[in-house]
């Protein structure tokens, strides 16, 4: 039996304090073949891609800082066409052992499953500890249509969660079917956002066409998410970009909660709050 070739994605920018614990946990991985496609969009300081090329077997694609779904759409085109599972990551996610071999297998396993994802938990990537609250257990919409990133910030131990579908994935990792991907013409992430709100537009896209969003609570990761917890420390350019993509989903996927998105863009735009 020949052993199934995994592709996974990683796009990089100014991430030489992530990168390198995000690489060797997929060094690490057992069950397949992988091929590792780093993407960096527009680092101001590249040398620390030239060290870890000496140290990680992986694809290094050079672009200027196109943003995150447009610089995942480039990785993309380097999957070769023998990949059983494409698997996009952010730098700060780290994959515990056996990961990828327990996605693959429930992917073979779920055949309307399109994306398969678990239980992100946090991770501290200054001590290279997990911390003890989830990131996200899926992405799911609040009846007046804001969506959300389910039981962020719940202590890990007292949550309980079974095997379901999504609404939405969590795009910090997605391990996804080949399929599935191809049938999503013209772009995987839509290149309209250059950073957050991609995951979900993907997500809505996906089950459009058909295809299932798994989520495995036995499925374990861990996901250092750079998003400051107080708003106040997040830089005002971030903010804008986030109420500026939050304003685009809204509009692309109609939703009520559009009126409070156009309200939030002005307050950061020209309140800078």
């Amino acid at each position: 039996m020949s052993i199934p070739i995994v592709s996974a994605i990683i796009v990089s920018h100014n991430s030489a304090h992530e990168l390198p614990q995000c690489l060797g946990a997929l060094e690490n991985q057992s069950g397949c073949s992988l091929n590792l496609i780093v993407v960096d969009s527009g680092s101001t300081e590249t040398g620390y891609l030239d060290q870890l090329a000496d140290r990680y077997a992986f694809r290094l694609i050079r672009t200027s800082n196109v943003g995150f779904s447009q610089a995942n759409n480039i990785g993309y085109q380097a999957v070769s066409a023998d990949t059983e599972m494409v698997v996009f990551l952010n730098p700060d996610t780290v994959l515990p052992d056996k990961y990828l071999e327990k996605a693959l297998t429930l992917l073979k396993n779920t055949p309307e499953a399109g994306v398969v994802s678990g239980v992100l938990v946090g991770y501290d990537m200054n001590s290279s500890k997990p911390t003890e609250y989830i990131d996200s257990t899926g992405v799911f919409r609040k009846w007046y249509g804001r969506w959300y990133d389910r039981d962020h910030g719940v202590r890990y131990a007292g949550i309980n969660r079974p095997r379901q579908f999504l609404p939405a994935v969590c795009g910090a990792l997605l391990a996804c079917r080949p399929e599935a991907l191809a049938a999503m013409s013209g772009y995987i992430f839509d290149p309209d956002f250059f950073l957050y709100k991609e995951d979900i537009e993907f997500s809505i896209r996906l089950r459009k066409h058909g295809w299932k969003l798994l989520f495995e609570p036995q499925l374990v990761a861990y996901h250092g998410r750079g998003w400051k917890r107080k708003r106040r420390d997040v830089q005002v350019f971030l903010r804008e970009v986030a109420s500026k993509s939050e304003m685009l989903l809204y509009r692309k996927h109609p939703s009520p909660y559009m009126l409070w998105a156009v309200m939030k863009y002005i307050l950061v735009r020209y309140v800078k709050i």
